[in-house]
C-alpha cells in the first residue's frame, strides 16, 4: 500500500518502479511473491478528485480517516486551539464518505475500499461508516471487540435511513443524532467520544 499518494500519475509512477523491480528480481532468479495486489492509501485530499481513477487503477484503496479530516478541515486534531473545527461526524465528514461509497459502487469496487484511522475504531463512528455503506474497516486490536459488539447488534436497514439524513443535515455534527440513536435502537457504543 502507497501512503500519501497525491494523484494517479504518482501512483502509476510508483507500480512503475515496483514492476521494473519485479522483473530485476526474476532475472537474478529471486524468489518472486505468488501475488501481488498494489495499494493506495486515500490521505491527500487531492487523490479524492481523482477516486474514480485510482479506483481503476489500485487493486485496493484505504482512506486514512486521521491525515484525510486534518487536511480536509485545515486544522490539527491534537493541537487544542483548533480541534474543535475538526469533527469526525460532521456533515462535511459523512458526505465524503457517502461519495466514497456512491463512487466505489459505481466503478463496483467498493469491496476494495478500507477506512483505517481512528474513526473506523471508535463506535460511534464506526456506525456511521457502515450505515453509509463501508463494510471494511482497520483499526487498532484494542478497538475490534467494542466495534464488533456495534455491529453485531445494528440493523443497516433501520441505520442507513438515519445515516443518510445526518448526511444531508446542516448541523454541526451528528454525533449526539447517532447516539440516540444507537440508544433507541440498543446498539452499544461504549462512552460518547
Amino acid at each position: 500500500m502507497l501512503p500519501m499518494i497525491c494523484e494517479v500519475a504518482e501512483f502509476e509512477a510508483a507500480r512503475t518502479l515496483i514492476m521494473r523491480e519485479l522483473q530485476r528480481a526474476a532475472q537474478l532468479r529471486q524468489k518472486l511473491p505468488e501475488k501481488l495486489r498494489l495499494g493506495a492509501m486515500v490521505e491527500v485530499p487531492s487523490l479524492i478528485f481523482e477516486l474514480p481513477q485510482i479506483l481503476q487503477s489500485a487493486d485496493f484503496v484505504s482512506v486514512g480517516t486521521n491525515d484525510l479530516l486534518q487536511f480536509l478541515f485545515a486544522a490539527d486534531r491534537t493541537n487544542p486551539i483548533v480541534s474543535k473545527r475538526y469533527d469526525t461526524l460532521s456533515p462535511a465528514v459523512l458526505n465524503l464518505v457517502r461519495m466514497i461509497t456512491a463512487t466505489g459502487a459505481e466503478k463496483g469496487k467498493l469491496a476494495d475500499v478500507s477506512f483505517c484511522g481512528e474513526i473506523a475504531g471508535r463506535p460511534l463512528e464506526a456506525m456511521a461508516l457502515v450505515g453509509l455503506g463501508i463494510t471494511s474497516l482497520s483499526m487498532q486490536a484494542s478497538s475490534i471487540g467494542p466495534v464488533k459488539m456495534m455491529i453485531r447488534n445494528i440493523d443497516t436497514r433501520q441505520l442507513k435511513p438515519a445515516v443518510e439524513k445526518f448526511a444531508a443535515g446542516s448541523m454541526r455534527s451528528a454525533r449526539s443524532d447517532l447516539a440516540d440513536f444507537a440508544a433507541a435502537h440498543g446498539v452499544p457504543i461504549g462512552r460518547m467520544n
